[in-house]
């Protein structure tokens, strides 16, 4: 790999572009081969922060590197560089407007412990929800997010994009049986439009699990009848339910409240 750091590729029947770009377009495909790609310098130096390396980089020819890219490079000093013809690289790029520089990635593999500050999400559909949810969560200080089948996936283009990088700072375990996962947890909490009791009347001051469901439909029922407390959110306005990333944040920043986390 090493003689093809610095190759220019022009043509799609190049073995590199066709990889990258079945990783960039099918999530059956970045399953398949454990492996994703980062989209621009904010993601790449996520990933460096929490002591990661792509296997390579992919930057865009006839563009001038700017200061940004040139930095987060040099974090990568001994990591092969592919250049690729403008065409080539904006039809590898997930975004509209690509930042010029691609990185390919081994899908982490979460440690194998339980947390005591966790959420579990149940069939949330929406990659930008659900990047969204764990890019809160990393912020909230939550150690491990568990995902039952059927969410968005968590390491596509779009989620990795709304979470700013959230994935490298959780321990993200997806296709999960949450019923037995839940199990788990003695403080187990859902939020319910029925329930009776406010999310601050709650005590939150030890190990905490919070289970969220689809954005249409909720939790099921079997999960809502597995949590040991059932929480609404007070909604003075003239609104029916949150969307649920947001009652997410309300939940977990009530949590780091009633810790009183010092900011840094």
């Amino acid at each position: 790999m090493t003689s093809a750091r610095f190759k220019h590729i022009t043509s799609v029947e190049n073995s590199h572009y066709k990889l990258l770009k079945k990783i960039s377009s099918s999530s059956r495909e970045r399953r398949k081969c454990g492996q994703t790609l980062l989209d621009g310098v904010h993601l790449l130096n996520a990933l460096a922060d929490a002591g990661g390396t792509p296997n390579l980089l992919a930057l865009k020819g006839g563009k001038e590197t700017d200061a940004e890219i040139e930095g987060c490079l040099s974090r990568f000093p001994d990591t092969p560089r592919l250049v690729f013809s403008e065409a080539l690289f904006d039809s590898l790029s997930p975004v509209e407007h690509p930042t010029g520089v691609l990185g390919l990635i081994n899908t982490p593999a979460p440690p194998s412990h339980r947390g005591r500050f966790c959420v579990l999400l149940e069939a949330i559909q929406d990659p930008g929800n659900l990047g969204a949810m764990l890019r809160t969560a990393a912020a909230a200080g939550v150690d491990a997010v568990y995902l039952s089948r059927g969410c968005a996936e968590v390491w596509s283009p779009k989620a990795l994009r709304a979470g700013m990088g959230a994935q490298f700072a959780l321990a993200v375990y997806e296709h999960v049986d949450l019923a037995l996962v839940a199990r788990d947890f003695k403080t187990l909490v859902a939020t319910s439009l029925n329930a009776k009791q406010s999310i601050y009347d709650l005590d939150l001051s030890g190990p905490v699990a919070f289970v969220f469901g689809n954005e249409g439909a909720g939790l099921s029922v079997a999960l809502l009848d597995t949590a040991t407390h059932q929480v609404k959110i007070p909604m003075p306005g003239k609104v029916e339910s949150l969307n649920v990333a947001a009652a997410a944040a309300v939940c977990l920043f009530e949590c780091v409240r009633q810790r009183g986390v010092k900011p840094r």
